[in-house]
């Protein structure tokens, strides 16, 4: 019966695949992170233990606030590269240090020392194992109050040959513009000089 049960399990993912979209995963401590591709939530725990190097069962949250994912309705509506925290049991989720001083009242945060005025984090990652350089997220933190982020996403090796191609073809064809009128502009110089010498030579015959 589990044998039925887990080929009809493969058919239906082989019949129907969802589209792949791209999410970040991190460990309980925030100290991994990676980047994993996943239609559905199954899916997306699978490769997040795979990525983390977790053979038990995990449980997937939202880093940010704690959420847990426990729904594919829960997971389509959350946007592309949304950070997810891995938990395996017996591990619980805590809110981000910087956040969690973010929160405080002025009256009980603690006095800030000279490693606190700045703070830059760079996440390095892959949405797609073919990529070639992969994607990169800056995240700066000033005072531990005010954070700005970036992401900057890489192409993969098909779309960068595309660019690179499509450059190209435009430049080309710039070129054979210019070469066109320029052949053009030396046509009507040519023609320009020997209607010139040929009224020279009318006058002179004229004058003779």
């Amino acid at each position: 019966m589990e044998t039925t049960a887990s080929l009809f399990k493969s058919v239906s993912r082989r019949v129907w695949s969802p589209p792949q979209r791209p999410f970040r995963v991190c460990s309980w401590n925030r100290e991994v992170k990676k980047g994993v591709t996943a239609g559905i939530l199954e899916e997306l725990k699978e490769k997040a233990a795979q990525a983390l190097l977790i053979s038990t069962v995990l449980t997937l949250v939202c880093e940010e606030d704690g959420t847990e994912v426990d729904s594919e309705e829960f997971l389509l509506a959350l946007p592309d590269n949304t950070v997810f925290m891995a938990l395996t049991p017996g591990e619980i989720w805590k809110p981000h240090p910087l956040r969690q001083r973010a929160g405080n009242k002025p009256g009980d945060s603690k006095p800030r020392t000279g490693k606190d005025i700045a703070q830059i984090t760079f996440d390095l990652y892959r949405t797609h194992p073919k990529d070639v350089f992969g994607s990169l997220n800056v995240k700066a933190t000033f005072k531990g109050l005010y954070s700005v982020s970036a992401d900057f996403q890489c192409m993969g090796p098909k779309k960068v040959l595309r660019e690179a191609l499509r450059v190209m073809s435009t430049l080309l064809q710039a070129a054979g513009h210019l070469l066109i009128s320029s052949a053009a502009v030396i046509r009507r110089i040519i023609q320009g000089a020997d209607l010139l010498q040929a009224q020279h030579d009318k006058s002179i015959e004229y004058w003779e």
